[in-house]
């Protein structure tokens, strides 16, 4: 039997002093009025299934009547306090429609439907224990894509906004074949691209219920962009494998579709090109990235063995000997990131 890429479950790790001095730096921190904690507090639960009557793997959570009410509250202002400046005003015309725990995963996040009552719009954001990984994930995520992303960090809790998007696994297999010839290889590219991303960032686990894809209409074109949507996996494990998606088999028809709609010089052209762009994005957040990399050189995010595995592994890979003897994930992070850097400034020198 094949050995599973990621063998054991990841362990969640602390926010620690420096980090969360960044944190409320950014302003990445606020008091909030309910903890992860609190909403484990149910007391009972049905199972939610999609339209096709299949377990999506969340339960929706009850609660006593008394502390419904509290808790409906607290989410209210979580939710204003997140998408808007705080204002308890608005809170009147919300309306908190469900309460969703996921069975599923490391992080076992609740998802949170609330809903304006004077228009039906809605909205969902996730709470979840504050891992320090998961947040170094969000983080790189805002600086190093064009995607900016709102969260917020209160002592063990950590509040996600929603990603939105059709989950990988979804359109891979309902949408996909009903492409166009066009589409394909527009998705074949973004799905290099997105590859080549997650390697140089080292996140891993991107199957494809790990991320969305995200289409945009553009004139008579429809635009496909491949976001990621959980950050567990940033800087873990020492698999080179598990920071790239075309390993894992959930994501096989991607890989597939590469290898009929792309050639190989192609391929090499779109890493290029999103070398290039984190480069860029890198020399425009200068500052703030390296404070970043600075708080995760200092932070524990794995294991010793972990860490000399991988960079044993990306220093055969790249022959830099920037590569050896590094003592955390941050180190070798730090190095990759500026590895990608050398070459993009030596390029256009």
């Amino acid at each position: 039997m094949e050995e599973p890429i990621i063998s054991k479950k990841k362990p969640a790790f602390p926010v620690n002093t420096l980090f969360n001095e960044y944190l409320s730096e950014h302003r990445r921190t606020i008091k909030i009025p309910i903890f992860y904690d609190d909403l484990l507090r149910f007391q009972g639960s049905i199972v939610v299934y999609d339209a096709d009557e299949n377990d999506t793997l969340w339960v929706r959570a009850y609660y006593n009547e008394f502390e419904r009410q509290e808790i409906d509250l607290s989410l209210k202002k979580v939710y204003s306090i997140l998408h808007s400046d705080g204002n308890e005003d608005i809170i009147q015309y919300l309306n908190v429609d469900a309460i969703d725990y996921c069975t599923f995963g490391n992080s076992k996040p609740f998802r949170i439907k609330i809903r304006n009552i004077l228009n039906d719009n809605y909205t969902y954001f996730y709470v979840k224990t504050a891992d320090a990984s998961r947040i170094y994930g969000l983080e790189l995520e805002h600086i190093l894509s064009p995607n900016n992303l709102n969260f917020l960090v209160y002592k063990n809790t950590l509040i996600e906004e929603h990603i939105a998007g059709i989950p990988g696994d979804v359109f891979i297999e309902n949408m996909l074949e009903d492409c166009t010839t066009s589409e394909k290889a527009q998705i074949a590219k973004e799905f290099v691209k997105f590859n080549e991303r997650c390697m140089i960032r080292l996140l891993g686990d991107m199957r494809s219920y790990n991320y969305v894809i995200v289409p945009t209409h553009d004139f008579d074109n429809v635009i496909f962009k491949i976001r990621p949507i959980d950050f567990d996996q940033q800087c873990y494990e020492g698999k080179f494998r598990v920071y790239l998606p075309q390993f894992f088999k959930e994501n096989n028809k991607m890989v597939q579709l590469v290898g009929e709609k792309l050639q190989g010089d192609s391929i090499e052209q779109y890493k290029a090109e999103e070398r290039s762009i984190i480069a860029k994005r890198m020399l425009s957040s200068e500052s703030r990235i390296q404070e970043l990399l600075v708080c995760m050189q200092k932070d524990t995010l794995s294991t010793k063995e972990n860490v000399a595995a991988l960079t044993q592994r990306v220093f055969e890979v790249t022959k830099d000997i920037n590569f050896k003897k590094l003592s955390t994930m941050g180190d070798l992070l730090y190095q990759a990131l500026h590895f990608v850097r050398r070459n993009y400034e030596n390029v256009n020198r």
